[in-house]
């Protein structure tokens, strides 16, 4: 098979790999975004094997470019998303399950706010 068929196969699976995950993610189901995430990984790395080995043979067609650049913009939206939600999950737990230690603070004047706690050094 034609080096540009194989790359444009593979861009073809990480599109379809990207949607999955979309649909996935929108779903709110854990185990499938799971699933998703890894065969999207897979997906893109045999797509970048392929773009290797296509760019031996020659530049790229305009629109296998646009393609590829559509699917970066893709990733990038999608890992944003996650790192989005992943902080909103963060703040939600810490308000639910406050931390039971204090938290390490200094005053305006640049002192310590921690209570001392009982501690017996030993020599």
């Amino acid at each position: 098979m034609p080096p540009n068929r194989e790359l444009e196969q593979s861009v073809a699976r990480v599109e379809s790999r990207l949607m999955a995950l979309g649909d996935a993610l929108r779903g709110h189901r854990a185990e499938a975004v799971a699933a998703e995430a890894a065969e999207l990984q897979l997906a893109l790395a045999a797509a970048v094997d392929h773009l290797r080995r296509s760019a031996r043979g020659g530049p790229l067609s305009p629109q296998l470019r646009q393609r590829l650049a559509l699917a970066s913009g893709h990733v990038a939206a999608q890992r944003e998303s996650l790192a989005r939600a992943g902080a909103a999950l963060d703040r939600a737990s810490e308000v639910l399950l406050p931390s039971p230690a204090p938290r390490v603070a200094y005053s305006a004047a640049g002192l310590s706010e921690r209570q001392p706690q009982g501690a017996v050094l030993r020599v």
